[in-house]
């Protein structure tokens, strides 16, 4: 539990990373009026957040919208030259943090607080002999049919899987990340006050070329781990996951379902080992509050957009504590 913040104490830091429903409701509201009415709402309680003297880093997702983009480039593609995935991944930084940024900018405005929300295309370094640069598992894009799949799979060499009988996808890697490089920005930006929207869709993950220089790769970087990295390079008292529930539960939607309001280090541990959190939903949001656990964090927390201010309160959500 994290009271309201004193006058008298510096200021905690927050990394607040939202997930796919702060910008995204469902499959029937995803354009970009739909967006932004989403991205309003999560922004009141960001807002409230800040209010209570929190400095604030936001993170998000871009898995949709990054697949809009490619669905398009491909749809264009005779036409037009088609965009690159990381190329993708600074459209996207740069679009829905412009609608976080404006959104908080017009709730700070309402509150009469005097904070301003600014956005930074953020890089995440790679590396290039990560074992998953070998082994992609992460869908991207549109669906295609079996014949369209061969054909990419020919001209460009791309990887592509069947994917649940709804067609077939491309899959790119997600190697883990070493290093947010525009950490040092975001720590001086928060320093001097600002709320910081940094590290969407986890970064564009990049590697190191033998001098030094940087390139954008295609592959995929999991957002929450690269929140968990933030988190540790800010030295972050609270790592904060915005997602669908307002709780971590064992045995989610099966009988015996049990909701958890506190789970030590090793218990978060255990549990992940023995299966109890799914890959594609809490089970990275899990590892990425270990990860930051261990790099000496303070305190994670999963819950609700909507719930943050009674979660902080200790009345709801799902703390990760040290042992």
């Amino acid at each position: 539990m994290v009271s309201p913040v004193s006058q008298a104490q510096p200021a905690p830091t927050a990394v607040v990373a939202i997930g796919g429903n702060s910008l995204i409701k469902d499959r029937a509201h995803q354009t970009v009026p739909d967006q932004r009415a989403a991205v309003r709402e999560t922004a009141t309680h960001i807002a409230a957040l800040i209010a209570q003297g929190w400095n604030v880093a936001i993170t998000h997702g871009n898995g949709p919208q990054v697949g809009f983009i490619l669905l398009r480039s491909e749809l264009a593609r005779h036409v037009l030259h088609t965009v690159p995935l990381d190329s993708c991944g600074a459209d996207t930084q740069g679009a829905i943090g412009y609608m976080i940024q404006q959104a908080l900018y017009n709730e700070f405005r309402r509150r009469g607080l005097a904070k301003q929300a600014v956005t930074l295309v953020t890089q995440t370094l790679v590396d290039r002999a990560d074992p998953a640069m070998q082994h992609p598992t992460k869908p991207i894009g549109p669906f295609y049919t079996t014949e369209q799949a061969l054909q990419m799979q020919r001209e460009h060499g791309w990887t592509m899987i069947e994917d649940a009988g709804r067609g077939w996808r491309r899959v790119v890697p997600s190697p883990y990340p070493l290093k947010i490089l525009e950490s040092e920005a975001i720590a001086a930006m928060l320093r001097a006050g600002f709320v910081v929207i940094a590290a969407g869709g986890g970064g564009i993950p990049v590697v190191a070329g033998e001098h030094g220089d940087l390139q954008g790769i295609e592959a995929v970087v999991d957002k929450d781990l690269a929140s968990s990295l933030l988190a540790s390079a800010l030295r972050a008292d609270l790592l904060l996951i915005a997602t669908a529930v307002e709780k971590v539960a064992l045995n989610y939607r099966q009988p015996g379902q049990r909701d958890l309001d506190r789970l030590t280090l090793s218990a978060a541990h255990g549990y992940l080992e023995a299966g109890h959190f799914a890959q594609g939903s809490m089970g990275p949001k899990i590892r990425a509050a270990i990860a930051y656990l261990e790099q000496g964090g303070k305190a994670a927390l999963i819950t609700t957009p909507e719930a943050i201010g009674r979660a902080l309160a200790g009345q709801t959500g799902t703390w990760i504590v040290p042992d």
